[in-house]
């Protein structure tokens, strides 16, 4: 459960929906082969909804991860603590998984294998370790697999809800909202599901949804197989997979005319001279970015000069506290720069 401790009230009330058990994992035992399956198959449905990674490594346990745990598989399908009681991942096993999750084509695959990862359907995402082939000093492909991370997307249907009053200003816009969180705090399930509010629209707050512009760079928000989003993004929100952010915010402000553009992850310097033209364009931005308050994202070049300027008008600062999740501020940007913060004077 994710919790949002400030709206925690509110989310309660509302109600989180998440899909449990062996349901999510459905494209996940269909990716792996047969031995592998089994293995997964035999824990138990409350084990396995703590599992955010399953890591299948040539020579190494099967290992998977979550909750800030770690624990190894077994033959027979149990977690075990004892690394002597693991099964024993083979190069077979790694190499007949790739071929699952690619239906039997590398070639398919080969421009997700050089960034690294691939994303099967589900929308799990599996990051991939080998041999890296590079060509004129750039990294061309991976061969000789040795190593698959598969992890674990999850959807968590309302969790955005407690915030969207923050978020939307009258019936026909946003604040430009960016959400600070460290690593594996939840802010890619957050800001996904904030999309999916703003694109389906909110109707207790008599707003009805906006066209909604990702730029999804790591397949991660809208967790795209073969061109489809297998998560749920919204009716009004057009995806642009596996595309860098800066011509990806370029491309949607002219061909799709959203009014709002999320990404995961801004910060690059190019991406400053996009969003500069989507605020131009009257288009609002949300986004986020790894850190763990505002002063330490201040420290960083070029978020935090948007973030000193006052391009974002929201900031919502996340953390583990009480779980994955857990807002620790939502910022008035303005009220605090007028309390001289962020660099106002």
């Amino acid at each position: 459960m994710y919790t949002y401790e400030k709206e925690r009230p509110v989310l309660e009330d509302r109600g989180i929906r998440e899909v449990k058990g062996k349901e999510r994992y459905r494209a996940i035992f269909d990716a792996v082969p047969v031995n592998i399956r089994k293995m997964i198959g035999g824990l138990s449905p409350e084990d396995m909804d703590g599992i955010e990674e399953f890591r299948l490594k040539a020579g190494a346990p099967f290992i998977v991860y979550g909750k800030n745990q770690s624990a190894f598989i077994t033959q027979n399908g149990s977690l075990t603590r004892d690394r002597h009681k693991a099964y024993a991942v083979t190069r077979e096993d790694t190499e007949k998984a790739l071929q699952l999750m690619c239906d039997c084509s590398i070639y398919s695959i080969v421009d997700e294998l050089k960034e690294g990862y691939i994303t099967i359907r589900g929308g799990h995402r599996v990051g991939v370790v080998g041999k890296v082939v590079t060509e004129g000093g750039s990294v061309k492909t991976i061969k000789d697999i040795s190593g698959l991370n598969i992890r674990v997307s999850r959807q968590v249907i309302g969790c955005g809800s407690g915030l969207m009053p923050r978020l939307v200003r009258g019936k026909e816009s946003v604040y430009n909202t960016l959400i600070i969180s460290p690593p594996q705090c939840g802010k890619t399930t957050l800001l996904r599901d904030i999309i999916r509010q703003l694109s389906d629209g909110v109707p207790a707050l008599g707003f009805f949804g906006l066209k909604v512009g990702v730029v999804d760079e790591r397949s991660e928000l809208a967790g795209c197989y073969r061109g489809i989003p297998q998560n749920r993004i919204g009716i009004r929100t057009d995806v642009l997979d596996a595309c860098p952010k800066a011509q990806g915010i370029m491309m949607l402000i002219r061909a799709m005319s959203p009014a709002v553009i999320a990404t995961d992850e801004l910060g690059r310097v190019e991406d400053l001279a996009a969003v500069e033209e989507a605020l131009n364009a009257g288009v609002n931005i949300i986004t986020t970015v790894h850190g763990w308050n505002t002063e330490d994202v201040l420290r960083k070049p070029v978020i935090g000069e948007l973030l000193r300027t006052g391009v974002f008008e929201r900031v919502v600062v996340l953390s583990r506290r009480r779980g994955p999740g857990t807002v620790e501020q939502v910022i008035d940007v303005e009220k605090k720069q007028n309390e001289k913060g962020f660099g106002g004077s």
